[in-house]
């Protein structure tokens, strides 16, 4: 991607969207928290459904997944700053401008991530 300031605005959405649902995880964790506090029952064998510990730790990977994107997100800025941003940090070969629309934190090419 040639143009600096579309490849910023991409990233800065990208975090400002990352930074919106890490609160929401987290609301949603404590609200968990809470629930699993004030009930006694064994939800574990529950048949009505997941269970709280099931809804915690799914939400608990997601948040761990867009904490790990926030770094990525850092890092490509990063790359921005110092001119290797598009580049593969594996191969050196450059990066699709369509794998950067969609992802634009991507630190490698296609067939570095597979």
């Amino acid at each position: 991607m040639a143009d600096s300031d579309r490849v910023r605005e991409l990233l800065q959405a990208e975090d400002a969207a990352t930074r919106r649902l890490i609160a929401t995880l987290s609301s949603d964790i404590k609200d968990l928290s809470a629930a699993r506090e004030g009930d006694n029952s064994d939800d574990e064998h529950d048949p009505e459904g997941s269970t709280l510990a099931f809804e915690r730790s799914q939400a608990d990977t997601l948040l761990r997944q867009s904490e790990e994107r926030l770094i990525a997100i850092a890092e490509a800025e990063q790359r921005l700053e110092r001119g290797t941003f598009g580049i593969c940090t594996h191969c050196g070969n450059p990066i699709p401008e369509v794998r950067l629309e969609i992802r634009p934190y991507a630190p490698t090419c296609v067939a570095c991530a597979s």
